[in-house]
């Protein structure tokens, strides 16, 4: 609402969005690094004493609830935001397609997604507390009881708003961006107007940036290590880096969840052409 309300949308914006656990960290590091490339060394980069939070600040946590966008006010343009709505939530001055602003979307295999989001929210659970079950996490899920709506909605709108407006919204999946990291950089630079030349190829510019924001590289700056919390940010940098790996609900959910999980994944895509394999 205040989004709707307040927010005063640039033609130049970039929006990171991400349904929680779905390489929001990631995705950040990747269009700044991206973006930013001729204007910083990669031997002194603000993302090796910044977590990319901090480079791309959350919208949805920026606009406060006097109204008051004066945070982001100030950014020169062009800015670059991160937000966990859905696409369907934004107002039609940001969605249109002469609006100007686009969005770089990210989703993930629902099983790995349930996963991460169950340890993230055991991290950040009051001591006083019991831990949350897997069971408990599980049916939640499954009954689409989740941070900005059901998981498979949440994809399936920036999915449409892909097809429909391709120079708008960019999609990818988690799953090939760790198979081919270099061409997803490369189709990331292209969707914002920023190509890499013939030269940044040969410099190797692109691997450069994937190695730079890589979950090994990341995980081990030491502002990533911080595990400070307290009330104003109930949140650490350490705690947005547990794995990063593809596939590790093998390691937690029964087969007969991932059944579950699957049917229900297949029953929400049914006839929509998207497919998380």
């Amino acid at each position: 609402m205040l989004v709707n309300d307040h927010f005063n949308p640039r033609p130049t914006d970039i929006i990171v969005a991400t349904s929680p656990k779905c390489g929001t960290t990631w995705l950040r590091a990747l269009v700044f690094s991206i973006y930013n490339r001729s204007s910083f060394d990669f031997s002194d980069h603000p993302l090796s004493k910044n977590n990319p939070q901090e480079l791309v600040p959350f919208l949805d946590g920026c606009i406060q609830v006097d109204g008051s966008t004066s945070f982001i006010d100030g950014f020169p343009s062009p800015r670059l935001l991160s937000t966990h709505l859905p696409y369907s939530l934004f107002p039609q001055r940001m969605t249109d397609d002469a609006s100007g602003c686009r969005f770089v979307y990210i989703c993930r295999d629902p099983k790995d997604v349930l996963i991460s989001k169950w340890h993230f929210a055991n991290k950040l659970r009051p001591k006083d507390l019991p831990p949350i079950t897997l069971d408990e996490a599980f049916d939640s899920f499954c009954e689409g009881v989740s941070h900005y709506g059901p998981y498979w909605d949440h994809v399936l709108v920036y999915w449409k708003a892909s097809l429909e407006s391709p120079k708008k919204v960019l999609f990818l999946k988690y799953e090939d961006v760790k198979k081919e990291p270099g061409d997803c950089v490369r189709k990331v630079a292209e969707f914002l107007g920023v190509p890499f030349s013939p030269e940044e190829q040969n410099d190797k510019i692109v691997e450069d940036i994937v190695k730079l924001c890589s979950f090994e590289n990341m995980s081990e700056q030491d502002v990533n290590k911080n595990e400070t919390r307290n009330s104003k940010r109930p949140i650490s940098n350490a705690d947005f880096f547990r794995k990063g790996e593809v596939g590790d609900w093998v390691n937690h959910l029964s087969p007969q969840m991932a059944e579950t999980l699957d049917q229900i994944t297949e029953q929400k895509l049914q006839g929509t052409g998207f497919s998380f394999r």
